[in-house]
């Protein structure tokens, strides 16, 4: 069985950076069982509808302004997969859940800067879906879990986001988290150990600090999805978790 994994993907300049983070995800694509296929929920993909990416290669989409010249001649050549693609696009029908194919957009930074570390060599397929900040938390969790067969069958499922994700409070000098920043991770950790569903579907009047955390959910949404693909095992392990800029945090989970 893959596990699946939520991974916060920071500043897209963490694709240049080599720092505890990235030196953890570079290790961690060594560890893990090698995936026939990635399906991964990007946060900077946003659709009223579920899209499933269904393209044979995908073109580079650089979605951040005013970075380093070096960051817009990064190239991650991946490859899409047809096939995988139609089976998640039967396998959230069959959940009653709307869905359609992209067969046009390129890949997005939100994916290309995790999948970078974790796979560098752009040797595994990959199959893209949009996030819907629509839904509800739980409706967000069932599109998760409408896709736990795929991890049967070799297929690791990936959400990349962000926990705290605060663009507004963010501080490019500071080195250390926010306290606010801080607790609300604490208290996600506490409840994603527990599996306590009930608590993280209300985590926005539950969570301590959860508007300043999450000032907009596309960048939480991914948790939530990546958590529902495991509801068979719901065993969670953080890996890793620290912050940049004070109110960007670095977390990464894996699901079992």
């Amino acid at each position: 069985m893959m596990p699946s994994l939520f991974i916060a993907h920071g500043a897209p300049t963490l694709a240049l950076e080599n720092n505890d983070y990235t030196k953890m995800l570079k290790e961690l694509g060594s560890r893990l069982p090698i995936p026939r296929a990635i399906v991964l929920f990007s946060a900077h993909w946003e659709e009223p509808v579920q899209a499933v990416s269904a393209v044979e290669k995908y073109d580079m989409i650089y979605d951040f302004y005013g970075f380093p010249p070096e960051m817009y001649d990064i190239v991650y050549p991946a490859k899409g997969d047809t096939v995988l693609a139609k089976q998640v696009l039967n396998l959230l029908a069959e959940q009653g859940i709307d869905t359609r194919a992209d067969t046009i957009r390129g890949i997005d930074h939100g994916a290309w800067v995790v999948l970078r570390l974790l796979y560098p060599q752009a040797n595994i397929p990959v199959v893209v879906l949009s996030v819907n900040p629509g839904l509800s938390p739980e409706e967000q969790y069932r599109i998760g879990q409408a896709l736990t067969p795929l991890r049967k069958d070799g297929v690791m499922v990936i959400g990349s986001g962000g926990t705290v994700h605060n663009l507004r409070r963010v501080n490019w000098q500071s080195t250390e988290a926010e306290a606010w920043a801080v607790k609300f991770d604490d208290w996600l950790e506490e409840k994603i150990e527990k599996w306590d569903t009930g608590s993280l579907f209300t985590y926005e009047t539950e969570a301590p600090y959860a508007r300043e955390a999450v000032p907009r959910n596309e960048h939480f949404i991914p948790l939530l999805l990546a958590m529902g693909a495991a509801d068979n095992g719901r065993k969670g392990t953080l890996l890793h978790q620290e912050y940049q800029y004070g109110t960007l945090s670095l977390s990464c989970w894996r699901f079992d």
